[in-house]
């Protein structure tokens, strides 16, 4: 398996066509292996789902082989002790080697198999989960779903839900020298600033989470020193507590921009929370099985950041996020952890046998 994981890190999937690439080769891993492929494509981007086992209930396995950009060296994996380095290692190219494996394994112990598991691999979660959300639209659904996403054999049942927007503030151009004859879009926006971190929804928490996270991402504003300016664009990243209401939110973010003359509000992005119960018989399940593995009680957590489970969470199903140990995603030194990932995998099949 950690040669499949090698393999899959040296292709520089950072790019649509590389994602693609990378795909087509779980594609042959699968089929060397006697485990017959389906493959889609929506706008350019591949998806691959594959099945083992039958019966009226489903576990979806979900995976993505692209990765954020990363310089060349990155793409060529080394070992250091029980760390894999490389980019993707953790995000989440161990996930997806560790389903596919575990898929392989199944599908020499058929008899044990009691339910559908199905194998979702996507080229897009890095920017916008298009082709997870492809394949729910198709009708790619379960009852449960698991994203191998790194969590150190954590289990991520729930996840913030988001809203990324736009406000617009406008005011009144003057000259530099004479402030007070204008109205300054950027002072508008200090102050619409903040009102809003005072707003009551900031205050929601959960058994998760204390608090729902506020990230004014982007100011847009000004062109010369001499003019003040009548037109400033901020853009915040909101990601709300499970259990909150979106559109509540959305109503007391109109009504305090309505405070601001010739304001608006501009949504440009919204997710569910995800939302799965502790009490669900798959988390237990799951719960049991991992505290088998690494002989200590499973940790139960809520994610910050949302991943595909969102797109699958929406239809009802039980999702979370759950794959093996590693650290700095996104950074210089991506590595993930050679045992933890033989562990999840070894999880990964004890889930799937009766």
């Amino acid at each position: 398996m950690i040669a499949l994981l090698k393999d899959l890190i040296r292709i520089k999937s950072d790019t649509i066509e590389g994602a693609n690439n990378a795909l087509l080769f779980c594609e042959s891993w699968l089929e060397e292996r006697g485990i017959a492929t389906t493959i889609l494509k929506h706008e350019g981007k591949l998806m691959l789902v594959a099945t083992i086992g039958d019966g009226d209930e489903c576990m979806i396995w979900n995976g993505h082989v692209d990765v954020v950009p990363g310089d060349l060296e990155q793409f060529e994996p080394y070992v250091e002790g029980d760390f894999l380095y490389g980019r993707g290692t953790a995000d989440m190219k161990a996930g997806v080697a560790a389903m596919m494996q575990a898929f392989f394994e199944l599908t020499k112990q058929s008899e044990n198999i009691t339910r559908k598991i199905q194998l979702h691999i996507v080229t897009d979660e890095e920017t916008d989960g298009e082709t997870s959300k492809f394949l729910v639209d198709q009708g790619y659904t379960g009852d449960f779903v698991i994203c191998g996403e790194p969590t150190h054999l954590q289990i991520g049942l729930q996840a913030k839900g988001i809203i990324q927007f736009d406000v617009i503030l406008n005011g009144k151009s003057s000259h530099g020298s004479r402030p007070w004859e204008g109205i300054n879009a950027i002072e508008q926006a200090f102050l619409f600033d903040q009102q809003l971190r005072t707003l009551s929804f900031l205050t929601a928490s959960n058994d998760f989470y204390d608090y729902p996270s506020l990230n004014l991402a982007k100011i847009q504003a000004g062109e010369r020193y001499n003019v003040v300016p009548d037109n400033c664009i901020v853009s915040y990243d909101l990601r709300y507590v499970p259990g909150q209401d979106m559109q509540s939110i959305l109503s007391d973010l109109k009504t305090l921009a309505e405070k601001f003359p010739k304001s608006e509000i501009r949504v440009q992005a919204t997710a569910p929370a995800v939302t799965t119960e502790a009490i669900n018989p798959y988390i237990e399940r799951i719960a049991h099985i991992t505290t088998q593995f690494i002989g200590k009680p499973a940790v139960l957590f809520g994610q910050h950041g949302a991943a595909d489970a969102r797109f699958y969470a929406e239809t009802g199903a039980g999702a979370i996020e759950f794959g093996p140990s590693g650290g700095d995603w996104h950074g210089e030194k991506e590595y993930v952890s050679v045992s933890s990932t033989e562990t999840y995998k070894n999880i990964l099949v004890s889930l799937g046998k009766k």
